[in-house]
């Protein structure tokens, strides 16, 4: 073998072929899942699904390309993954469509929108080269987030939908900001972290084993609380205030390495959340519906229980194995192709397909996170960490809410729920680990060159 065959340089090509070998595999499990539901349904082959398959095969190759381009060191796993759970959210839109009570749910929409996240993804990678450019917009970033924060609240653009303040109508369509929110104030969090984590990583008094911070340094943290109550109470959402302030306590314990900032954080969101129940209606409203999901005389109230309860049902009749694609009731549950895909899932695939699938989110994560410690600098180690911890958190949500571990939420299941802004958003997160992940794994120029020419020597 010749040194040029195997020099670090020639290493993306070796990588660029197993990830192209992954991403054909996760095709074509989403075909097979697909084909899987036409027969359960009609006990034929979907008629569109050389379409639908050379649609999403297309766009996936199509991110493949700019990838390898723009991006040829980065994390192989991480768009196989990806594009394993976009597809069987696809597949489940379908499969919702087709059955019975799928009103609302729309596969092509949703591929429309894959494909314009896929656009956003590859857009992200060819004009973002170093990622270390966003800390000069650590600022920037933090106001934009704040504005797309109230813009909902603002008269004549938001707009209020299933009793949350959440929406801004475009005209032609309507966005949901914090879906976009996260990632500006993720950029913010990390930037500032970093010129500020000296002093946060301050002790102050030893309470037990706990070095507790400074109280000078709580400024920041209570700042963020403030806004995350303001979203909880103005806003009436559960999930972008959870998301928001369990975002920024990770990014200052990974800054921190202070175990005292999480148990602060957790007491102050805590002690926010009673209070709120106590003084705010629909809070409260939320909190009975949590402690009491069977009581009959919730599930006909405006976000009563009976959503829950339906999930709850789908998954217990789902069981261990599931009903199997195609054959089970998803249509039941209001909102199965959006807030409720989980469950949906979960009734026609079982606990069994629940569990790959909650491991496929795992591996996401773990390859972000083990890009955050591949990272060489500090802002790209709070970054690729935020990023990460903003899909485990968000997950956690969905599930704990529709498993009622903790209060049901508004957040939507990442790349599988039917929605424009949590897709797109989505897309931009994964270009961001991907640019990162790119960085972290390239090996130096004089590493490169040291090791062609050992390899020389060596013959």
């Amino acid at each position: 073998m010749s040194a040029v065959e195997s020099s670090p340089v020639q290493m993306p090509a070796k990588r660029r072929m197993a990830q192209l070998g992954m991403l054909a595999f996760a095709v074509v499990i989403v075909m097979a899942a697909y084909a899987n539901v036409g027969l359960a349904l009609t006990n034929q082959v979907p008629a569109g699904m050389l379409g639908y398959g050379l649609g999403l095969g297309g766009l996936i190759l199509a991110a493949y390309l700019v990838l390898a381009k723009f991006a040829p060191w980065a994390d192989p796993l991480i768009l196989p993954l990806v594009t394993l759970v976009n597809g069987i959210g696809l597949v489940m839109i379908y499969r919702i469509q087709e059955g019975k009570g799928g009103a609302g749910a729309s596969v092509n929409t949703q591929l429309l929108w894959t494909a314009v996240g896929i656009v956003m993804f590859s857009v992200t990678l060819i004009v973002l080269r170093d990622h270390r450019a966003l800390q000069r917009l650590t600022y920037t970033a933090g106001f934009v987030g704040l504005a797309l924060l109230v813009a909902p609240l603002v008269p004549g653009i938001g707009e209020e939908i299933n009793g949350a303040q959440i929406w801004i109508d475009l005209g032609f369509a309507t966005l949901q900001p914090a879906e976009f929110v996260k990632l500006a104030l993720v950029v913010f969090f990390a930037g500032y972290l970093v010129a500020k984590r000296d002093v946060l990583a301050l002790a102050g008094r030893r309470l037990l084993f706990i070095d507790l911070p400074r109280a000078r340094d709580l400024g920041p943290v209570l700042i963020t609380w403030a806004v995350s109550l303001g979203v909880l109470v103005l806003q009436k959402d559960l999930g972008s205030s959870l998301l928001l302030f369990g975002t920024f306590i990770a990014m200052l314990y990974i800054a921190t390495q202070r175990t005292s900032w999480v148990l602060i954080g957790v007491l102050l969101f805590v002690g926010g959340a009673i209070l709120a129940g106590q003084v705010f209606g629909h809070v409260q409203d939320r909190l009975e519906v949590y402690l009491n999901p069977q009581d009959p005389a919730l599930f006909d109230k405006v976000g009563g229980s009976a959503q829950l309860m339906q999930g709850l049902w789908a998954l217990a009749s789902g069981g261990i194995l599931g009903t199997g694609l195609g054959q089970g009731r998803p249509g039941e549950i209001p909102l199965s192709f959006s807030d409720f895909i989980f469950p949906a899932t979960g009734e026609e695939l079982g606990l069994t397909g629940l569990m790959a699938l909650l491991m496929v989110y795992a591996l996401i994560v773990q390859r972000g996170l083990r890009t955050a410690l591949a990272a060489r600098d500090p802002f790209s180690k709070l970054l690729a960490g935020g990023l990460s911890f903003i899909v485990a958190w968000q997950v956690f949500i969905i599930v704990g809410g529709v498993t009622n571990l903790i209060p049901l939420t508004g957040l939507v299941t990442p790349f599988m729920s039917q929605g424009g802004s949590a897709l797109l958003a989505n897309w931009i997160l994964i270009a961001l680990l991907v640019r990162m992940s790119d960085a972290a794994r390239r090996p130096a120029p004089q590493a490169i060159q040291d090791e062609g020419l050992t390899q020389v020597f060596q013959r």
